[in-house]
């Protein structure tokens, strides 16, 4: 496990928060988990992972399903009542299925989202469906296919268009798209992205890009305030009351509330002052921040034979360590492992 020194400081407590939740040393209450089932990916997203990596994690080293559902149980014991299964690109994980059947049987876990690329979704989108998944997230960043193909490495559209349906006619509500917005790359698609997502009933999400890894690091930052302002204005978007996921978005929505568009601004306008989230990767892991190197190594714990005490109790030990903020601003590049190994 980590044993790098951190400074502690007395944790805050939530009046609004159950006796067993997780409640880190800024007074935050962690209630998301983030679980990658694998750092596999049929795609090579240039903000994501170089072209022709292969540094992967050794198959033996992934979290096998009993000791995934082991974590996950003992989170939520601990108050954590949202799981999103991530990756890689996760479908790629043999089973999953059956994993999210064995989460969604958890006491105390509400909701089991998943983040894909939906290049393979249409091959499982009804047993998943099926399974309890209830909620899915797919990354599309463009709707020009040689411009899909620039940004995922291959000819990609078509697959995940046809995911897209799938989830759809599986039932799948809502279907949130993820576009990574780069300067000079995909920024003169936004509104049509807009009016296509309108048109279908997904949920948009414009999302800054992160410096991490080279791949990160060399991508066109855009900040998307401006971006914001100017849609507000041409599609008449008013502000959205409700949260849609507890995930670090802030939306508008169509006067008639049929549409909705989210923003994810971690570079112009971090939201760490209310980080909520902790990531699971497929080694297992904990990492506590996408922009620093805090982490917390379960896998030699589960595997020396901890009992669910023990687990708790290094569950909480590992949430000592989240730091209070990322450094992108400040240290663009201070984080060198790439988005697939932490888990998206």
């Amino acid at each position: 496990m980590n044993t790098t020194p951190t400074l502690l400081t007395p944790m805050l407590s939530s009046p609004e928060a159950p006796e067993s939740a997780l409640i880190d040393r800024f007074g935050r209450r962690l209630s998301y988990l983030r679980v990658s089932v694998t750092d596999k990916c049929d795609l090579r997203c240039s903000y994501c992972m170089p072209k022709g990596f292969h540094g992967f994690e050794e198959p033996e080293n992934w979290l096998s399903f009993d000791e995934i559902e082991r974590v996950v149980a003992a989170f939520a014991r601990l108050g954590v009542g949202r799981v999103r299964l991530t990756g890689g690109e996760p479908l790629l994980r043999r089973g999953l299925p059956d994993l999210v059947h064995r989460l969604s049987q958890l006491p105390g876990l509400d909701d089991i989202s998943l983040s894909s690329n939906a290049t393979q979704m249409a091959k499982h989108a009804q047993a998943l469906r099926q399974a309890g998944l209830k909620r899915i997230n797919v990354s599309l960043d463009s709707l020009d296919k040689a411009c899909t193909e620039k940004i995922t490495g291959r000819d990609s559209l078509s697959s995940i268009m046809a995911g897209l349906q799938a989830a759809k006619r599986a039932g799948f509500t809502p279907i949130k798209l993820n576009m990574v917005v780069m300067r000079g790359v995909n920024d003169h698609e936004i509104e049509r992205m807009v009016s296509f997502c309108f048109e279908e009933g997904f949920v948009l999400r414009l999302i800054e890009a992160m410096p991490m890894g080279s791949t990160g690091q060399n991508t066109e930052y855009l900040d998307i305030g401006p971006v914001r302002d100017h849609l507000v204005q041409k599609f008449d978007l008013v502000p959205e009351a409700s949260e849609l996921g507890g995930g670090p978005a802030r939306y508008w929505r169509s006067r008639d509330g049929e549409a909705t568009v989210g923003f994810i601004t971690p570079m112009s306008q971090h939201f760490c002052a209310t980080c909520n989230r902790i990531r699971l990767a497929v080694d297992g892991t904990l990492y506590m921040c996408l922009g620093q190197e805090e982490k917390f190594e379960l896998r030699p714990l589960l595997r020396a034979g901890i009992d669910d005490a023990g687990l708790e109790s290094a569950i909480k030990q590992a949430i000592e360590l989240k730091p209070e903020r990322h450094e992108f601003n400040h240290q663009r590049h201070k984080i060198i492992r790439f988005m697939s190994q932490t888990g998206g």
